[in-house]
């Protein structure tokens, strides 16, 4: 305001932020994820008039009990400040309406439960993203402040490499491209998203995809992430008429190529119950490692679900000459 007084900026943030504490201002000023007229600046920056503030804080504390519960997690790296976790297809990330217990946030905080972090009242502790439920594939989860507030800032900035294997339905009209559009909750049914070509409502969203095998009927494609909306690779690939192979919130649960044969349609149905959910597997991360700055990538292998539909539709393919 024209008026304000110089105050030091944790002070004066903390005083207009709901839920949120002096310390993790602090913290996320030491990250570097303040700024002030696109600066960054330390705790004590004291606040003059007509300053721009900008900041980016992880999500306010929870309003529900967690309960840490030992579950087997299937971790593939980790070291003091970081994380990284091959999560299986079926189970939830953070707890939500419907699902407060056996998700991964259940699990880390068993896992983690020495480590303050853990035990601060967060809805999400450790969390910079997030795969949906019935999506398998790998997650960086942070096990400090400092690593959290960094790891965000560069989800924020778009600086990691996020890239993903989908089985669609159909084949792209060209074997590169780039999927635009903004992404928002669907205007009838809330619990999905849609998009708004026209920019009206949502966020912007970016999906770059490659075809990486042509099966007619089907297809695999590799996706790479420039923004991370809710579903964003499910809806956009619904918005260009391929959904994802058996997604039954996008309408990929349906037959929508090939012919109307019983054998056809029978094998189908096969490969739906060999693959019980949408068809999409957080393949790859990359990211800079929040404390020595190294970037480090982190692989996984296609669950044996998707491998052996892919394995199917190659078979069935070739059988047809």
């Amino acid at each position: 305001d024209p008026g304000q007084s110089l105050l030091r900026i944790d002070k004066y943030l903390s005083a207009r932020i709901e839920n949120t504490s002096r310390t993790r201002i602090q913290n996320a000023a030491n990250a570097g994820n303040i700024l002030v007229n696109n600066s960054s600046v330390r705790p004590n920056y004291r606040v003059k008039p007509g300053d721009i503030v900008q900041i980016v804080l992880p999500v306010p504390p929870r309003e529900i009990e967690l309960i840490p519960e030992n579950l087997p997690i299937n971790i593939v790296y980790e070291d003091d400040d970081v994380v990284v976790v091959n999560k299986e297809p079926g189970m939830v990330v953070h707890p939500a309406y419907g699902n407060y217990t056996g998700t991964l946030v259940n699990a880390l905080m068993w896992h983690f439960r020495d480590l303050p972090l853990f035990s601060t009242g967060e809805l999400r502790p450790g969390l910079v993203h997030r795969i949906d439920k019935n999506t398998s594939g790998i997650l960086v989860v942070a096990k400090n402040e400092l690593a959290l507030n960094r790891l965000s800032r560069q989800f924020y900035e778009r600086t990691t490499d996020r890239r993903y294997i989908a089985i669609v339905w159909g084949v792209p009209d060209t074997p590169e491209g780039t999927i635009t559009g903004n992404v928002g909750r669907n205007l009838r049914d809330r619990k999905i998203m849609q998009v708004f070509p026209d920019g009206s409502q949502g966020k912007p969203a970016i999906t770059h995809y490659r075809v990486l095998e042509n099966f007619g009927y089907v297809s695999v494609v590799e996706c790479k992430l420039e923004t991370g909306r809710t579903h964003q690779i499910r809806v956009h690939f619904s918005f260009i008429r391929h959904p994802l192979f058996n997604d039954d919130e996008y309408g990929g649960n349906e037959i929508l190529k090939g012919t109307t044969f019983d054998k056809y349609q029978q094998f189908v149905r096969n490969c739906f119950k060999m693959l019980p959910r949408q068809a999409l597997h957080a393949r790859s991360l990359s990211f800079d490692h929040p404390v020595t700055g190294k970037r480090l990538t982190f692989d996984s292998s296609l669950p044996a679900d998707m491998q052996q539909v892919i394995e199917k539709w190659r078979n069935y393919v070739s059988d047809r000459g």
